[in-house]
């Protein structure tokens, strides 16, 4: 088994880069088709949100599980809510505020979102499951075992 890789970089205007740099990623993470488009898409809404509502500056950084991929946007001022989270959460449609459409985005696009602060900072986690083919080895059994039973 090799060691899982880690993307760390910080957060810049150049948007192009930083969803470039999560498809690549998400790839080589076996994540593959639409999902990929999903997780892209989510971190550069998230992303945004930190250039246009935060400091300016933070860092993504994204990591892998045995059954996930993970993709954490840290905002160094820490202005994002447990309460931001949860209005959107609860939206059964689009809402018309831009940073709030960015939110429910992010929560339709991804598996699991979570929010903590640590160090003062905002940590938004966004989880995206892997195929199951990924992580299940194909069973090798021999059916004419089972049929003599």
């Amino acid at each position: 088994m090799h060691a899982p890789i880690r993307l760390h970089c910080p957060i810049t205007y150049d948007l192009a880069l930083i969803r470039d740099l999560i498809r690549v990623y998400a790839r080589h993470a076996k994540l593959s088709g639409a999902r990929v488009d999903h997780l892209v898409l989510a971190v550069n809404e998230a992303v945004t949100n930190v250039l246009d509502h935060g400091a300016g500056g933070g860092t993504v950084t994204a990591y892998t599980t045995p059954t996930s991929i993970t993709v954490e946007i840290c905002d160094n001022a820490g202005r994002l809510r447990p309460e931001h989270l949860a209005t959107v959460e609860r939206l059964p449609s689009p809402p018309t505020d831009a940073e709030q459409l960015s939110l429910w985005l992010i929560h339709r696009l991804c598996d699991e979102v979570t929010l903590d602060h640590p160090d003062g900072r905002s940590r938004l986690r966004l989880r995206l499951d892997l195929p199951l083919s990924t992580y299940l080895r194909p069973w090798r059994g021999d059916d004419s075992s089972a049929a003599a039973s």
